[in-house]
């Protein structure tokens, strides 16, 4: 490579797929081309979305994508899951305009991943150049990496771009057979509690598994349903349209695992999970049959499940959720790049960030004694 130049591009479905994942590799499947091309074509992003795909590109010599960064223009905050509302009413106070700003991320997703898509490893420096390139050239408050890959950290940094740290709760599998020799790790009181939980769940309830072709828009139709419940309580409306769930169906149905709670047939709560290389990653959920403790079963329990099953070794069951803890998804650490053109703006989120990191990590600190898991001793009988 004699020249480095970055362009972007009018969207990911502008890029040709096998060059998209050159980059992105097979590990994360929301950084994919079939994911992040069906939030297009379905119109989840683009339009009137407040999401404008703009992926900023450094080609080889021969015109070949090295590096991406999957880039959006946004006119909100919403979808982010990293919560910067506080800084844009404050830069706007100020006689500022905090929108349109930059996000690199995979949208309505808080999965953790590469943000800094590499065909060649030597480029992460220059993608992020590029990204501020774009940011200053285009007049924007600021660009955001979110959820980004812990071994990414570094190279932001090094830009000088100010880190965020946040929480959630993610399961481990430490060499477990079975779900019972998960238990087998668990106090007595929690692994009973669980035990109880479970039974409760399902009575009278049929569970299924459901990847590939198996899947049929009759189950699609119903997910949706569920889906819409839930979107329309935690955000206002839902961020995906009907049309994206067809797609991804059919563009990456082998790694998507549905699981529906059947009643006499009729499914009554769904779980949709996405299935990485490592990691079995939870995204939505939702129900037409309020059943005690089936979010629980559906959304942790079946994943724990399907994950020793797979041989995969983590659980991310989404954003947020300290009733993970009981249910033996411990706490652990996530993180966000914020570049920050104006020099006082950026004085001042620097400040906030270095005490929310300390509360934020001494919470973590804290979470993580509250684990169900036995502090040593012989393996329980019961």
């Amino acid at each position: 490579m004699t020249a480095l130049s970055a362009r972007i591009a009018s969207g990911v479905v502008a890029i040709a797929a096998k060059d998209w994942n050159a980059c992105a590799g097979e590990g994360n499947p929301f950084v994919g081309h079939d994911f992040l091309a069906a939030l297009e074509t379905s119109g989840s992003v683009g339009g009137r979305s407040g999401w404008q795909a703009l992926p900023i590109v450094i080609d080889d010599d021969d015109g070949t994508p090295a590096a991406i960064a999957p880039a959006y223009a946004k006119s909100h905050s919403q979808g982010e899951y990293v919560f910067d509302h506080a800084w844009a009413d404050a830069w706007e106070r100020a006689g500022g305009r905090y929108y349109p700003k930059l996000q690199l991320c995979a949208p309505f997703s808080p999965v953790p991943g590469p943000r800094l898509l590499l065909r060649d490893p030597t480029l992460a420096p220059a993608l992020i150049a590029a990204v501020e390139a774009v940011t200053d050239q285009s007049g924007l408050s600021s660009a955001h990496a979110t959820f980004i890959a812990p071994d990414e950290v570094a190279a932001f940094e090094a830009a000088g771009w100010l880190i965020r740290q946040g929480t959630q709760f993610h399961w481990r599998n430490a060499g477990y057979a079975s779900f019972d020799d998960f238990l087998a790790a668990l106090a007595s009181r929690k692994r009973k509690a669980i035990r109880k939980e479970r039974a409760a769940a399902v009575e009278g309830l049929t569970i299924r598994h459901l990847s590939g072709a198996d899947i049929t828009p009759a189950h699609w139709d119903a997910f949706w349903v569920f889906y819409q419940d839930t979107g329309s309580r935690k955000w206002g409306q839902p961020y995906l349209t009907r049309g994206f769930f067809d797609t991804i169906g059919a563009t990456m149905g082998d790694r998507i695992l549905l699981i529906l709670a059947e009643r006499d047939g009729v499914p009554i709560a769904g779980a949709l999970n996405l299935i990485g290389e490592d990691t079995l990653y939870g995204r939505y959920w939702g129900a037409t049959e309020e059943v005690p403790f089936l979010h629980f079963e559906l959304c942790y329990y079946q994943a724990i499940d399907a994950a020793i099953a797979r041989g995969l070794q983590t659980v991310e069951a989404g954003a947020q959720g300290e009733h993970k803890l009981a249910r033996g998804y411990a706490p652990v650490a996530t993180y966000s790049a914020h570049y920050i053109p104006d020099a006082g703006f950026r004085r001042a989120i620097a400040d906030f960030l270095e005490r929310e990191r300390e509360a934020v990590a001494a919470d973590r600190d804290y979470l993580g004694e509250l684990t169900p898991f036995r502090r040593g001793g012989a393996l329980p009988s019961d």
